[in-house]
């Protein structure tokens, strides 16, 4: 069956176009409301730039430049696509992809697995007549499970691991239970949405190029920068990343996604003002959301009205329990596709017709039997 399978071409640089329009609206209504915002109760320009959480921002854009480097190295691609030619069964393909899915996001954060992944999927499913939306949808909830477990998995965690004062490892063994009950249930989703039916896949001639070198030279430089964070000291990680990019692969820095740290560095400046907005900031400080399970519940609530990013930015002010809050927003990127830019990111690049409505038919399932597990954790 293996001398059958074929080898894949990924085209990643489409895809990231695709996803280019969905961010760049985000970001001008974030604007709006931040011009907004200046209009209404004027400040001093410093004081936005206090605004941003910087520490945030610096971890952003270091694991942005390495996982861009991982990317174009094309050598992820190419393990994926010899790992799956050897799968024969459709179940079999989904829990690999959604392990691969779950395995990278921690390691590389959520939307780049899904840049890495979902092509590769789109590819498999046109060659084999494969179920497209039902494989990215378990990847999505795969992403948003597996990058819940350590500090640079997603933006909600970078933010909370800096105000939470942990260690690398505090903070994963802080969300491991979590994450535990969520790979369970994703799990479950694959098992019961999958039938264990064979497939075939057509050999392709084509191969996508790779780069051993750049591989290796971004693992590296992804050690040296996760030590640099634990240490305390981001500016020098930061400085040697970009730096030896810019002297040894500057086409790396030319794909980092500089629309996404605007779109973050603006969500601060806007739902820090929003918070201190007297009428909301008195509201939300009479709401027994402080610590536990109440507060567990509002960040998951809250997060399928404004994503689970801004939801932790937001709530950070009013609940003192980070645990229980890092759990919520993580678990409330389930549900609604709004509720973590990975569903969306995911949706786009599946470039399927009624993709939302579909991805609801698992996900808001999927949240009302997970949500209340991870809930017992806070009991």
């Amino acid at each position: 069956m293996a001398t059958d399978r074929a080898k894949l071409q990924l085209p990643l640089t489409s895809d990231h176009a695709i996803d280019a329009g969905g961010g760049n609206r985000l970001l001008w209504i974030l604007l709006a409301v931040a011009i907004g915002f200046a209009l209404l109760r004027p400040r001093a320009p410093l004081d936005y730039l206090r605004l941003v959480d910087w520490q945030t921002m610096g971890a952003l854009a270091g694991l942005l430049a390495i996982t861009q480097g991982v990317e174009k190295s094309g050598m992820l691609q190419l393990a994926a696509a010899r790992l799956l030619t050897h799968t024969t069964h459709l179940r079999s393909l989904a829990l690999v992809l959604t392990a691969s899915a779950a395995l990278l996001s921690a390691l590389l954060t959520n939307d780049v697995s899904l840049f890495l992944l979902v092509p590769l999927t789109r590819v498999l499913a046109a060659q084999a007549h494969l179920p497209l939306l039902q494989l990215v949808v378990l990847e999505a909830l795969a992403v948003n499970a597996g990058s819940a477990l350590t500090p640079i998995g997603n933006p909600q965690n970078l933010f909370l691991w800096h105000r939470s004062g942990e260690s690398f490892l505090g903070f994963m063994a802080m969300m491991a239970p979590t994450v535990a009950v969520m790979l369970f249930w994703v799990a479950v989703a694959v098992w019961l949405l999958t039938p264990n039916t064979p497939i075939t896949l057509r050999p392709r001639a084509e191969s996508a190029p790779h780069e051993p070198r750049l591989l290796a030279l971004s693992a590296a430089l992804f050690v040296a920068f996760v030590i640099t964070l634990d240490r305390g000291w981001l500016p020098w990680g930061l400085g040697l990343v970009l730096l030896t990019f810019l002297l040894l692969r500057p086409r790396v820095l030319l794909g980092i996604d500089w629309a996404l740290l605007a779109i973050i560095a603006l969500m601060f400046i806007d739902l820090r003002q929003l918070a201190e907005l007297p009428v909301l900031a008195n509201w939300a400080s009479q709401l027994p959301i402080g610590e536990g399970w109440r507060a567990y519940l509002a960040a998951v609530l809250t997060s399928q009205f404004i994503s689970n990013v801004p939801a932790a930015i937001l709530l950070e002010r009013y609940v003192h329990d980070l645990p229980a809050l890092a759990a919520g927003v993580s678990v409330g990127g389930f549900g609604c596709a709004i509720g973590s830019l990975a569903n969306l990111i995911a949706l786009r690049l599946a470039r399927l017709p009624h993709g939302i409505a579909r991805f609801h038919r698992i996900s808001f399932p999927f949240l009302v039997v997970c949500a209340p597990s991870a809930l017992l954790l806070r009991l």
